[in-house]
């Protein structure tokens, strides 16, 4: 039994679609951050970074998105959703999560909150810089697509997917949204036309870029 500790489209929104994807709806317990939830003493003890995703497994809180959604892929081996131990494609799955994780979600995170590391002051020139380095990214991901497609991993579906169009929606505010690439434009239709999409879409109450 999985418990999800949730935000409608945060970063537990490729962690929901997947356990939706592999037959294991989540009981869900939705955050309030406009009162600020996250941080409260009780949430802090399962995630003491206080943010979303907590999955709680078997009683065990786990946090990080990527690192959650590599447990999930390893611990649901008939889905396909990662390459197994010894399939030459490991090496590049492995690759391609931590490029989501260390390269491509903190810059989305600087564009929505330019203030935090830059200071007010300094937004403008925060964005500047923030936006030329997700270009970069979503440059060096649509060449991969297009030299290595459809999917991330070549032929066949793997979390790498969930999690990049989950990082591409968080873009579709930026000043050149990863929709703007044609490669990976026809991998997020293609990855929204998954049944689950829908679904994820009802169970979060979402609306935009659907």
């Amino acid at each position: 039994m999985y418990t999800l500790y949730y935000s409608p489209g945060a970063a537990s929104m490729a962690v929901h679609w997947l356990l939706i994807e592999l037959g294991q709806p989540p009981e869900l317990r939705l955050l309030d951050f406009a009162s600020r939830e996250q941080k409260s003493p009780g949430y802090l003890v399962l995630n003491p970074a206080g943010v979303v995703p907590t999955l709680v497994i078997d009683g065990e809180p786990m946090f990080e998105a990527a690192a959650i959604l590599m447990h999930l892929a390893d611990s649901h081996p008939d889905a396909g959703f990662a390459p197994a131990s010894g399939d030459p494609r490991r090496r590049a799955y492995y690759q391609w999560m931590f490029h989501l994780a260390n390269m491509v979600q903190p810059q989305l995170r600087a564009w929505w909150y330019p203030a935090e590391a830059a200071g007010e002051a300094n937004t403008d020139a925060a964005l500047d810089l923030t936006q030329s380095r997700l270009e970069a990214a979503w440059t060096r991901l649509d060449a991969h697509l297009a030299a290595h497609g459809p999917y991330m991993l070549g032929e066949q579906v793997s979390a790498v997917d969930f999690y990049l169009t989950m990082l591409m929606r968080w873009a579709r505010g930026t000043r050149q949204p990863a929709t703007n690439w044609p490669h990976l434009a026809t991998h997020a239709r293609r990855m929204k036309a998954r049944p689950s999409f829908a679904l994820l879409y009802e169970r979060e109450g979402l609306s935009e870029w659907d």
